[in-house]
C-alpha cells in the first residue's frame, strides 16, 4: 500500500524552477559583461547599468520585472513543497510574501544564490547553499513575522514607527544633526577632542555655548 502511494504521488524530487527567457538574458548580459568579447562588453555599456534578478528594483524593464515575479513566487512554492515538512513551525514561506518588503529582497537573493549552484561543476556551493543561504533566511523570516501571516495577512506593524521617523518633526531633526556635523567640518576641528560643541536647540537652531552665538 505504501509503494503504491509513493508511486503515485510520483517524482521523489522536483528540480529547481527555471526562470524566464528575459530573466535568463539578464543573466547572459552579466556573464557577458564580464566575460564575454570587447565589442559584446562595449555594447552591453556599463554593467552598473544591467538589470540583476536578485535585485528586483534594478529590473525596470515591465516583461523583465514581471517574470522576475513570477520565478520568485516559483521559487517560494518550491522551497515550500521540497523543503519545509511541519508548516506550523513557520517555515512555510506565506503567500502574501510579495507584500512583505523584506521577503521580497531576501527571496531574490535565495532564488539566485540556488540558481548559480546548480550552474556550479561541484556540489560545494550547493551544500553552502544548504547549511547556511536557506536555513538564515528561513530563520529570519520566522523572526520577523512570527505568527502574523499564519492564516491571514496582517498590517504592517511598525507603521506608525514608520511614520514618526518620516515625519516634519523626525526629518527636521536629523537634517539639522547632519548640519552640525558639516559645519564642524568646514571648522576644521573635531567637537568631540576640542570640547567645542554645538547644540541643537528644540526651535532647531544651534548655539554655540562657547560664544552664546545661535546659528
Amino acid at each position: 500500500m505504501a509503494g503504491d502511494q509513493a508511486t503515485q504521488a510520483g517524482p521523489l524530487v522536483v528540480g529547481f524552477p527555471a526562470p524566464g527567457t528575459r530573466v535568463q538574458k539578464a543573466y547572459h548580459d552579466l556573464w557577458d559583461a564580464q566575460n564575454g568579447s570587447e565589442e559584446r562588453k562595449k555594447k552591453l555599456g556599463n554593467p552598473a547599468n544591467l538589470p540583476r534578478p536578485w535585485d528586483p528594483t534594478t529590473c525596470l524593464e515591465r516583461g523583465l520585472r514581471w517574470e522576475v515575479w513570477l520565478w520568485l513566487d516559483q521559487v517560494a512554492e518550491w522551497i515550500n513543497t521540497e523543503y519545509v515538512w511541519e508548516g506550523s513551525g513557520g517555515g512555510c514561506i506565506p503567500p502574501c510574501w510579495p507584500l512583505h518588503p523584506h521577503l521580497v529582497h531576501e527571496l531574490a537573493v535565495v532564488a539566485d544564490q540556488r540558481r548559480r549552484a546548480g550552474h556550479a561543476p561541484t556540489s560545494d556551493i550547493l551544500e553552502n547553499w544548504h547549511r547556511y543561504v536557506l536555513p538564515g533566511f528561513i530563520d529570519r523570516m520566522r523572526q520577523r513575522l512570527k505568527q502574523s501571516c499564519d492564516d491571514d495577512h496582517q498590517p504592517w506593524p511598525s507603521r506608525s514607527r514608520y511614520t514618526r521617523h518620516t515625519s516634519e518633526e523626525g526629518s527636521a531633526l536629523r537634517l539639522r544633526a547632519f548640519e552640525v556635523d558639516l559645519f564642524a567640518l568646514a571648522h576644521d576641528e573635531d567637537p568631540r577632542a576640542s570640547g567645542h560643541q554645538l547644540t541643537l536647540l528644540d526651535g532647531g537652531d544651534l548655539i554655540d555655548p562657547a560664544t552664546g552665538e545661535v546659528l
